[in-house]
């Protein structure tokens, strides 16, 4: 053999080799901000390692990953998805989520976290009052206790609520139906309740958390419908923030995640969403983003055991109907703007 066919010889067998060990990519969306940081610091490293598998994550909210699998379901990118609840039951609907594999861990998560056949919570999140505990005590108030408090006249132009296009705003509407004696099926005594007797109190119907926090900070509010995470944000910055739930219920916000559909790593999709159901990872997802654990074995510090949707307190959570909201979500945003944010 000549030193060119040497040559050629090699570069086959290297290119080769290359094929044969060539590794594998794993597309996940999800979460940007902390999130992000959470996943490619603390989750992602220990399952490339563990699966051979590199993995690209996508950072984005629930609206802009739900687009992203509407505008590219004819060769989906993402492997993994994760999202809100309630875009999670959307993209289900939408045929974006594979079937979940049977695995044993499935055993050990809360049944209300199991969102069907295709998709899973991995965490929980309460949404309740966010409230400032040193204005609280030193105004001598107590904190509050009920949905109907939000109607109080003392809160005039020191809460603010997410608008309905955010999930806060969306479960605040439909708990004002409900104690009002409607609901999902029956969303009318909800915009009034909210138009005529809540929405006075409301400084600004606030959808950015930043912002929120920024209110919050100013003092220009002092209440806030959010979640158990925010809150705990918020409080991780040294502000006196205390999250409260409501005596009817703080309604369970699950981030959720699913397997996507014509995946080319199924085997790796399915393994990363069980990953993420793992009683220790289940943990850093608690102290990183103040979420719950959805798996039944988790044991959280007593710090975060406090104040995070854990133990008894997942008995509390209320869940609303996704499958009925959806469909009229867009029709409730739009009276939402005429009636409510007017």
């Amino acid at each position: 053999m000549n030193t060119r066919q040497m040559t050629l010889a090699a570069l086959v067998t290297t290119a080769s080799a290359g094929a044969v060990f060539a590794q594998d990519t794993l597309t996940v969306g999800g979460y940007g901000g902390s999130f992000e940081t959470l996943m490619k610091e603390l989750i992602i490293p220990q399952f490339e390692a563990e699966n051979d598998v590199s993995i690209t994550f996508v950072p984005g909210n629930s609206t802009e990953n739900l687009a992203r699998l509407q505008a590219q379901k004819s060769a989906q990118e993402l492997d993994v998805v994760i999202l809100d609840d309630g875009p999670m039951y959307q993209a289900d609907a939408l045929g974006f989520c594979a079937p979940l594999e049977q695995a044993s861990v499935y055993d050990d998560v809360y049944d209300i976290a199991k969102l069907g056949d295709n998709s899973v919570g991995i965490g929980f999140v309460a949404t309740g009052f966010t409230y400032n505990a040193e204005w609280f005590e030193r105004e001598g108030w107590e904190p509050p206790k009920s949905w109907e408090d939000l109607k109080d006249p003392k809160y005039e132009q020191l809460l603010s609520i997410p608008p309905i296009s955010n999930t806060y705003g969306l479960h605040t509407l439909v708990m004002m139906a409900r104690l009002s004696g409607g609901g999902e099926d029956n969303i009318d005594p909800g915009f009034e309740v909210l138009a005529n007797e809540v929405a006075p109190n409301v400084l600004v119907f606030e959808p950015s958390s930043g912002k929120m926090s920024e209110l919050f900070q100013s003092e220009e509010i002092v209440l806030s419908i959010w979640g158990s995470g925010r809150t705990k944000s918020l409080a991780d910055t040294g502000f006196p923030a205390k999250f409260a739930y409501p005596e009817e219920g703080a309604i369970a916000l699950m981030l959720a995640a699913c397997p996507v559909v014509d995946s080319d790593v199924p085997d790796k999709a399915q393994a990363f969403v069980q990953y993420l159901l793992d009683p220790e990872i289940q943990v850093k997802i608690g102290d990183a983003m103040g979420a719950g654990p959805v798996n039944t074995t988790s044991e959280l510090p007593p710090e975060l055991a406090e104040t995070l949707p854990y133990g008894e307190k997942i008995n509390d959570l209320v869940a609303v109907d996704w499958d009925k909201i959806n469909p009229l979500r867009q029709e409730w945003t739009a009276r939402w703007a005429r009636e409510v944010e007017r």
